[in-house]
């Protein structure tokens, strides 16, 4: 008779524990254990708990873990279990650890691999393989693909966010709290060229600085400009029965000796024209002052729909839905990525309902909804590449690598050195060469089904449809994590800072832009902006989407023990430590400056899209 000692480990969430017994059942090259009912029930707090799988004689290597719980019919709830990872310590002394990071029921086992990650083409023993091809086959249920919206990327199959399955929900404590907030509250491309936009030397002259010439200004590379042609010819809104107005502008920004960046021409619309006069800060103060607000209430409708949404809510579920989908739980990229996934199905799921449904808030109570929405967002989803993904590419395409004060770029760019190689690190300790890659059957079927799903299969895209090599492996996989961490972060987390001031970032405006210079007032300023309710709707989204849960988690900080291997643990502990760094630098030079940018410190970036 020999002994083996398990340690099992409820969540620490919220409501994990469970008043069922569990039963567990030991597997390995040798033979499996009896089925063990341990009557102790775990219960609704955090805890570890003890006991004995004895057998006749040894199993060999432990391969799987079976557990299940079983209900008490003296108690009148079936009540599911969260299982952390549960230990074995077998009769020759090894440690061998397995991950769960899922709901137990009484209903149906729960198979769980060794924590060693595991490459499908290392995978040598047949109960192993076996396992692996059936979780696989069991995710692809739960996790189906849908078409929201046509033209979209494509998202999880679900009824609700109550249908979802378990592990992918909001914590007890999450859920509460944002539908306790429901309750009580109820950045655009920049380039250094211009087209169809007639500025002349006359307009810009009292801007310019020191006599400098309009031509000389674009020589030295100071003048930029921002285009919203994205919202060209989209119909704007009916709301509480009155038409609403979008605008396409451009804006030429002219950086000055102080290194500060200005706007000192907008038109409104694409097209030049009589009807379309280009507003300058030496028109009347009204004139100016409308045009902006104008220029602001597309940049909200740009912001809102392609950065925010398209480019990270649902590209981010494309990531996840293809993980789930195609990684087992003993990959190592599953390990790697899961976490930058946490809540992202369920807070897609709600935005779907609340945000972009037939009544939601953007169809009810923003310029851009209605017929127009999906004009606008068709028109963004084609000027998606893979390209400007990637920060350092986009920065370069863009000519922003000089621009001074421009703390998106400079945290950004840090930020995903400091990921890449931490992902490099990872990454090349499973794909030891590019043969590696090629023959990861998993690995070629999640990046098939991110460019088939995700990408409308697309070519134009740039989006890889395959995997040849480890060094374009680890890019991608860069860009993965940085969308959903970084990059989100720096388009949510200002949110409220910066529109919870109305005309600073209008939902809606409600009166035609201005043909003629001469004519705004107060009254029509005030007249132009949205109705009290529909100013309200949009504080209180910006509002929620901004606010930090309480069981929120930064980036670099991982709280389920996927990897138990050294190089992988060292390579999280590296990348902690320079993010540590990093968070300390930002704060010194965040005394500095009259108004600090923090969204991309490491402290307040969060690990995955979750809000």
């Amino acid at each position: 008779m020999v002994v083996y000692k398990v340690e099992v480990f409820t969540g620490d969430m919220m409501c994990a524990g469970t008043t069922n017994s569990i039963t567990i059942q030991l597997i390995g090259t040798k033979g499996e254990s009896d089925k063990i009912v341990v009557r102790r029930s775990l219960y609704l707090f955090p805890q570890k708990d003890e006991f004995e799988v004895p057998t006749t004689s040894s199993l060999g290597h432990l391969v799987l873990l079976r557990l299940q719980t079983k209900h008490h019919i003296f108690h009148f709830i079936d009540k599911e279990w969260f299982c952390s990872k549960v230990v074995v310590t077998t009769p020759e002394g090894e440690t061998v650890h397995f991950p769960c990071y899922q709901w137990v029921s009484s209903d149906k086992p729960v198979v769980l691999r060794d924590a060693v990650a595991t490459l499908p083409f290392n995978d040598t023993n047949p109960d192993a393989v076996k396992n692996r091809k059936e979780e696989l086959e069991l995710r692809s249920k739960a996790y189906r693909w849908s078409k929201f919206l046509d033209g979209l990327p494509e998202s999880v199959k679900t009824k609700s966010v109550f249908s979802l399955p378990r592990e992918v929900q909001f914590s007890f404590t999450k859920a509460t709290e944002f539908f306790l907030t429901i309750e009580m509250k109820k950045t655009p491309f920049i380039m250094i060229l211009f087209y169809n936009f007639p500025v002349t030397e006359t307009m810009v002259k009292a801007s310019l600085q020191e006599q400098r010439s309009l031509a000389e200004e674009i020589q030295n590379g100071n003048m930029f400009l921002v285009d919203y042609k994205n919202l060209d010819g989209v119909t704007a809104n009916v709301i509480n029965g009155k038409q609403q107005y979008l605008t396409a502008p451009l804006v030429l920004l002219h950086k000055n000796t102080d290194d500060t960046l200005k706007p000192i021409a907008i038109q409104l619309k694409q097209t030049p024209g009589d009807d379309n006069p280009i507003f300058l800060p030496t028109d009347s103060e009204y004139d100016w002052l409308l045009a902006k607000i104008f220029v602001r209430a597309a940049d909200f409708a740009e912001h809102e729909l392609n950065f925010h949404l398209l480019r990270t809510h649902l590209l981010s579920e494309v990531f996840a839905m293809a993980t789930l989908r195609n990684f087992p739980m003993v990959h190592p990229l599953y390990k790697l990525l899961m976490p930058h996934f946490r809540y992202t199905l369920q807070i897609d799921t709600l935005a779907r309902s609340q945000l972009i449904s037939k009544h939601g808030i953007i169809n009810t109570f923003a310029a851009v909804g209605g017929p127009g929405m999906m004009m606008y967002l068709k028109k963004a989803v084609a000027s998606l590449t893979y390209s400007s993904l990637c920060m350092p590419e986009d920065i370069a395409a863009r000519g922003l690598e000089s621009l001074p004060n421009f703390y998106y770029r400079d945290d950004g760019l840090k930020l995903w050195n400091i990921i890449q190689k931490y992902v490099q690190g990872v990454v090349e300790n499973y794909y030891c060469q590019d043969a590696d890659v090629v023959k990861d059957s998993e690995l070629q079927g999640w990046i098939t089904e991110v460019y088939d799903h995700g990408f409308n299969k697309e070519p134009n895209t740039g989006i890889p449809q395959s995997f040849t090599l480890v060094t374009d492996l680890v890019k991608f996989l860069t860009m993965v994590i940085f969308t959903a961490s970084v990059q989100h972060a720096a388009v949510n987390n200002g949110q409220f800072d910066f529109a919870g001031w109305m005309p600073n970032a209008p939902i809606s405006l409600q009166k035609p832009p201005p043909t003629t210079k001469g004519q705004s007032t107060e009254k029509t300023m005030l007249e132009t902006f949205p109705d009290i309710n529909v100013t309200v709707h949009g504080l209180a989204t910006v509002y929620l989407l901004s606010k930090q849960s309480d069981d929120y988690v930064p980036l670099g900080k991982y709280t389920d023990d996927q990897f138990i291997e050294k190089i992988p643990l060292e390579k999280i502990k590296q990348l902690q430590k320079e993010l540590n760094i990093f968070n300390y630098e930002t704060k010194i030079r965040n005394v500095e400056l009259p108004l600090p940018y923090t969204y991309l410190m490491p402290e307040h970036v969060e690990n995955s899209v979750a809000t």
